[in-house]
């Protein structure tokens, strides 16, 4: 078992039972990374780790998806020694605001404490077309993409992760009778 995967375990982050993911997949298993949170020492640990990953990497700019990978995001930053944003959705699209604004060219990195489809990836990709600037990879506590998106991102993790997931149409733990529980920030498909 990963120090990671033990870090989840101990802040009782990493659950199983039956989830709808924030991609709409259902899984048995789901990574609650908000329960990291409530130990500052364990996103520091975290951060460093991540940050170390990222030496050699040119980027001038985190920038993270409210609400999930906010505070995570913050602590890459601060470990990196980089400026720090976040976009967020309005009225269903997420941007960036506050003031916030990029540089043409600006060499960034999205930080997401979670990725599985990585929408919430393009869809910050999406937020940031119009400052053009350049997305110098994706850094992430736990991977579960499998690598399905390779080609996409160079994508830099503490852990991969390869949890079960099922189309809900699909979904034995559904056809069980299984409550699913829907965990995430925002509603599944």
């Amino acid at each position: 078992m990963s120090d990671v995967q033990s870090l989840l375990i101990k802040a009782e982050g990493l659950l199983k039972g039956h989830f709808c993911l924030t991609s709409g997949l259902h899984s048995d298993t789901y990574f609650q990374c908000a329960k990291l949170y409530q130990y500052p020492d364990i996103v520091e640990t975290l951060a460093c780790e991540l940050a170390k990953k990222l030496e050699g990497l040119k980027f001038e700019t985190v920038v993270s998806p409210a609400i999930g990978a906010v505070i995570f995001g913050y602590e890459v930053a601060r470990q990196t020694k980089k400026r720090n944003l976040f976009v967020e959705r309005k009225d269903g699209i997420m941007q960036l605001r506050r003031g916030y604004s990029l540089k043409k060219g600006e060499k960034i990195i999205i930080v997401e404490d979670v990725i599985t489809t990585a929408r919430t990836i393009f869809e910050t990709k999406e937020a940031l077309r119009e400052y053009d600037c350049e997305v110098e990879g994706v850094a992430c506590i736990v991977d579960r993409t499998q690598g399905k998106l390779d080609s996409e991102f160079k994508i830099y993790s503490l852990l991969k992760s390869s949890p079960v997931t099922y189309e809900p149409e699909n979904c034995p733990l559904c056809k069980q009778g299984v409550e699913l529980v829907k965990p995430g920030s925002r509603s599944g498909k």
